[in-house]
């Protein structure tokens, strides 16, 4: 999935070759990735990009045209990528069995292509007036990155949480754009447990956790600034040091990384750095075992 350092890597991408350009068609493919009907997607059509923005894990496109200014937001979901073309193929797409779901053509010839693997299609396409008319906008928490989201506004967000502090962090009313990949990254930096309760976390805990986020979140956006759109997942995978990783050495003290699976996604971690040794229960495994 892509999170925070992917999409922001994207955005910038996309100011470079988008802003100040016409959109002269938007061809959604996959009718479910339409998730707003007023203003129609053709309202966008005719109307120059003036700016690309990120709001968590959604790319917002500033556009002003005949129908005024609109905003055309995208959520990759899961299984979405952005895929940049110059030239765009000729013709219009064939709606089928492929990963295409939405075309945006430029009046210059080039363009870009939505895409989602696999068969549950959650990527979302959006035209509004006002990004918080998006309900997943609306309830946004914080930007990480935010220059105003220091250690103290942090430590204020998990005072009120009663969870365990992976599912925190992942939470995007709570903390904008990060999600499976990176939780495990920023724990592992911040020696934490992923199962550890957010009300047991001690003031130097929180701070550790802080400084690991804001680090992980960094150093993830800097090696992906100037990449093309094509390269991003790769260079996301190999910078991860224990997420994806499970059987692996973990790169600061050697014990082999571990794994808990649940229905739908994993968690890796390194019983060293962050259990006191000590492997977390595999719930999914124990009851195959059972």
């Amino acid at each position: 999935m892509p999170e925070l350092p992917e999409v922001e890597a994207l955005r910038a991408f996309l100011a470079t070759h988008l802003v100040g350009k016409e959109i002269a068609r938007v061809l959604p493919v996959a009718v479910s990735v339409l998730k707003t009907y007023e203003p129609p997607l053709s309202a966008v059509e005719g109307a120059q990009v003036t700016a690309v923005g990120r709001r968590g894990k959604f790319l917002d496109l500033t556009t002003a045209g005949p129908a005024g200014e609109l905003r055309l937001l995208f959520h990759l979901a899961r299984a979405g990528w952005l895929r940049w073309q110059d030239p765009l193929p000729s013709g219009p797409p064939k709606p089928g069995k492929g990963p295409l779901a939405l075309r945006t053509a430029l009046t210059g010839g080039d363009g870009f292509d939505l895409t989602e693997a696999g068969t549950t299609k959650r990527l979302a396409v959006y035209v509004v007036r006002d990004p918080r008319e998006v309900p997943g906008v609306a309830r946004l928490g914080p930007d990480p990155l935010a220059e105003d989201f220091g250690p103290e506004e942090f430590a204020a967000l998990l005072a009120g949480e009663r969870r365990q502090i992976k599912g925190a962090l992942r939470d995007q009313s709570l903390i904008a754009g990060i999600g499976n990949a990176y939780s495990d990254e920023i724990l592992h930096a911040a020696k934490t447990s992923p199962f550890k309760p957010t009300q047991n976390l001690t003031p130097d805990e929180i701070a550790a956790l802080y400084t690991a986020m804001r680090t992980t979140l960094h150093e993830a956006v800097e090696r992906s600034h100037g990449l093309a759109a094509g390269k991003l997942k790769a260079e996301k995978k190999s910078g991860l040091r224990v997420h994806g990783r499970t059987g692996e050495p973990c790169p600061v003290c050697g014990d082999t990384i571990r794994e808990v699976s649940f229905s739908d996604s994993s968690l890796q971690y390194c019983p060293t750095c962050q259990t006191g040794g000590r492997p977390l229960a595999d719930r999914r495994l124990s009851r195959l075992l059972k």
